[in-house]
């Protein structure tokens, strides 16, 4: 596959799950005392002066500074950042783990709100809309049909709790636009999307950030799945990009005995700071299979470098992002935030988890993904040959310096992500159908008793055929070859956004990762014994 080959297979992955850009973790430090002479501050404050006072044009010396900061900042390293008061407040909410809002999960096709998924008990759910639903009008403004973002719907649908919002919607096949008023109200932001039995005793947990209810959400997925007979475990870590500390830490304590270092952090002004197993965890001999893929960033790199150096359980999928700063943030009166990077964390064996960077080529960094997928990083277990050997704590080899290097690589299947596949997935055509197959067929569709049932009947329906002639009348002509060649991934992920409609998260994981490479090794080596401590001790896994 030549370069502009593999840039144009990638760019649809890149634009879906992004890049982790720093982590709130540690303690509140004084960053800058401008009174004190330190930081060449009296030349800063004497450019601000000179500026203010003599420029041709007169200068809004805040919004000057706002303007300025970052550039100041970013200049450090690619994870120090400053964020406005309207940033922190999004990050706040995404990671302390809910938001006051409708409590509908959507996407933005061709300038239309289109709804995807009802949070459980919200408000939205109680007023009566549905999936499916296109939102065309916001308190009357028109919506649809203008240049609208992510950002700007969700600036729209969220507001106080209690306050209302009347909303246009769209819905197959009624002609006529049905007016519903929402009361808003506190929406979780649930972190630990799935749990559920793959088999009579291996369960799945799929954790797509740590924020602060992170533990207490896993600690309920481990009860649900023990409930349910689960005697071995496998955690997805693959495109979560980090987030708190504490609830990698937490997680990781599950499943080592006392006394197991699980990470460190060090830096010039940073003395050492050691993170250790209290003994008790409730999984500490439970076999572990960890997922990562190159989007695992930062905390998912502490519990799966964690895990690896002592030795608990094996790591599987593709080197991880390779973010091991460790970001003090200082908040400001207007609600501004800076975090700087004031250390580096180590594994267990010494590993730096940090990858190299230049200062000034952040662009070069936030890239360096995709300059790993063209020059074929994640169809060939390549990586190792250009990182620094370390030995676990049984005398294992790992390797570091550059994010977790996984015990077993699998590569990515390049070839199911071809130019059709690119192009059917960019227009959002696979959503936008599996939307008006569930709206034209709810009242069948929505008699089924379990995910699997469904499952099992969306399996004997001609799905991909519909959407290849959906597709088609829209522009994007059929091509049979590079179809077959995506045929299961599409299947997948048809059925698993229909079933989505109906059982949410709990039903779209099991069937899209039905048939993933990285699930089905995990199991195949949880079945035969090879993730035992012992076994793994033993190398039997290779």
């Amino acid at each position: 596959m030549n370069t502009e080959k593999r840039l144009r297979a990638w760019i649809p992955l890149l634009i879906t799950l992004g890049i982790a850009i720093g982590i709130l973790i540690g303690n509140t430090y004084s960053v800058f005392n401008f009174s004190s002479g330190r930081l060449g501050s009296s030349k800063f404050n004497s450019v601000l002066r000179y500026i203010d006072e003599s420029y041709v044009d007169s200068i809004d010396m805040a919004a000057f500074l706002e303007e300025a900061i970052p550039n100041i900042v970013e200049g450090l390293d690619p994870h120090s950042r400053y964020f406005t008061s309207e940033q922190m407040m999004r990050l706040t909410e995404d990671l302390e783990g809910h938001f006051s809002g409708i409590g509908v999960e959507f996407f933005v096709q061709r300038d239309t709100i289109v709804v995807m998924g009802i949070i459980d008990g919200g408000p939205s759910e109680a007023a009566g809309i549905m999936p499916g639903d296109r939102i065309v009008t916001v308190n009357d403004s028109l919506v649809a049909g203008k240049a609208i973002t992510n950002a700007g719907v969700a600036e729209n649908l969220r507001g106080e709790s209690g306050s209302k919002v009347t909303l246009g919607i769209y819905r197959e096949p009624n002609p006529n636009l049905i007016e519903i008023t929402v009361t808003r109200g506190d929406i979780p932001v649930n972190s630990v999307e799935a749990a559920y039995m793959i088999t009579e005793e291996i369960g799945l947990i799929k954790v797509v950030k740590f924020g602060a209810n992170t533990f207490n959400e896993f600690i309920s997925a481990i009860s649900k799945l023990k409930s349910q007979g689960c005697k071995s475990f496998i955690v997805d870590l693959r495109g979560n990009e980090g987030g708190y500390l504490d609830a990698a830490t937490s997680m990781t304590n599950e499943f080592l005995p006392k006394g197991n270092l699980i990470v460190y952090a060090e830096g010039r002004n940073f003395p050492r700071k050691d993170n250790y197993a209290t003994g008790t965890g409730t999984c500490k001999t439970d076999d572990l299979i960890v997922l990562i893929d190159e989007l695992s960033a930062s905390s998912s790199e502490i519990f799966a470098g964690a895990i690896q150096d002592n030795d608990r359980g094996l790591i599987i999928g593709r080197r991880s992002y390779g973010k091991g700063l460790v970001q003090s943030q200082r908040v400001y009166e207007d609600g501004s935030a800076m975090r700087l990077t004031v250390a580096r964390y180590y594994t267990a064996s010494g590993r730096s988890i940090q990858r190299s960077y230049e200062k000034g080529k952040n662009t070069e960094y936030q890239m360096e993904a995709v300059y790993r997928y063209m020059q074929g990083d994640y169809e060939n277990d390549i990586d190792s040959l250009n990182m620094t050997p370390y030995k676990t704590v049984a005398g294992r080899t790992v390797y570091g310096g550059s994010g977790i290097m996984p015990d077993i690589f699998i590569p990515r299947d390049s070839t199911v992500m071809n130019s059709y596949y690119n192009s059917i997935m960019g227009k959002g055509y696979v959503q936008e159908y599996a939307a008006y197959y569930t709206d034209i067929n709810r009242r069948k569709l929505e008699k089924f008793e379990s995910y699997t049932d469904l499952n099992d009947y969306l399996k004997i329906q001609p799905l991909l055929l519909n959407l290849v002639s959906y597709a088609d009348s829209k522009g994007i002509r059929r091509r049979p070859y590079l179809i077959n060649e995506s045929r299961d991934l599409l299947e997948s992920l048809l059925r698993g956004f229909i079933v989505r409609h109906f059982w949410g998260y709990d039903g779209y994981y099991p069937v899209f990762l039905e048939s993933d490479d990285l699930v089905n090794k995990a199991v195949e080596l949880l079945e035969t014994g090879k993730a035992s401590t012992s076994a793994i001790v033993n190398e039997e896994y290779k």
